[in-house]
């Protein structure tokens, strides 16, 4: 069984960054995809960014990629996100997620999620 585990969550200033990371292990040796949702307050998870494992990134909307950075190590099937310049409206559960065949879909696996919140 896949296991995903989230860190690097936690209170921030506006301006402020943070790091997340993601730990994939058990289950399965290799997969295509690894990633993020986003659940903000009052809505549903959205897909947030992707990484595959030949290296094609994508963002649920291109302006993320000013501020945010995606990056993934093969070797140990570790993800994370840099997050810089971080508002109120970054708020929110991030979760990571897999796919074991395609960037996109309903994820194989999911974290249980870390949480960002952006206040002064």
């Amino acid at each position: 069984q896949v296991q995903l585990v989230e860190s690097g969550g936690g209170l921030v200033q506006p301006g402020g960054s943070l790091r997340l990371s993601c730990a994939a292990s058990g289950g399965i040796a290799t997969f295509y995809a690894m990633g993020w949702y986003r659940q903000v307050p009052g809505k549903e998870r959205e897909f947030f960014a992707t990484v595959t494992s030949d290296g094609i990134k994508r963002f649920a909307e291109d302006s993320m990629k000013g501020r945010f950075i995606i990056s993934r190590n093969n070797v140990n099937n570790t993800m994370s996100l840099q997050m810089n310049n971080l508002n109120a409206e970054d708020t929110g559960v991030y979760y990571c997620y897999l796919n074991r065949w395609r960037m996109f879909g309903e994820p194989y696996a999911w974290g249980r999620g870390t949480h960002v919140a952006v206040s002064a």
